[in-house]
């Protein structure tokens, strides 16, 4: 199960992004905002990444207009590893190297055929499991501390 979430800027392509998560058949949430009315994305970041910290979801899509707040917002929780991506190639080593658990996407900046390309391969790659990326990962754990 996964959770999605997006602000205002975002809210269109939410839209999108859940109609293909849904024709992919894959589980999630919606946790907001319902409607193209200006709110504050920290909010739904929260909601999402506590989710994910908690581990409620497995991972989790954000989406607003460039992507950048609410993967800085995201980033501020424990255990939260939040990537940008505006390139598939990116979403593939974000998963890859990182074992990134939420994607953060631009609304305004990115089409919706790359963004459902980019979700997809951010979906379908697994964890590369070396050793050299999971000591980088606890890496970045330990500067939460």
């Amino acid at each position: 199960m996964i959770a999605i979430a997006s602000d205002h800027g975002g809210f269109a392509m939410k839209a999108q992004l859940m109609e293909h998560l849904t024709e992919r058949g894959i589980g999630f949430d919606d946790l907001g905002c319902y409607s193209e009315e200006s709110v504050d994305y920290p909010v739904y970041a929260e909601k999402a990444a506590r989710g994910v910290a908690a581990g409620k979801y497995d991972r989790a899509v954000l989406i607003c207009g460039t992507g950048i707040g609410m993967s800085m917002a995201a980033n501020k929780l424990p255990g939260i590893r939040a990537a940008l991506c505006s390139d598939c190639y990116s979403a593939e080593m974000t998963r890859l190297h990182n074992d990134s658990n939420i994607l953060c996407l631009g609304g305004r900046t990115i089409g919706i055929e790359l963004a459902k390309r980019i979700l997809d391969i951010w979906l379908d790659t697994p964890f590369s499991g070396m050793e050299k990326h999971a000591r980088r990962i606890a890496g970045i754990a330990a500067l939460e501390k």
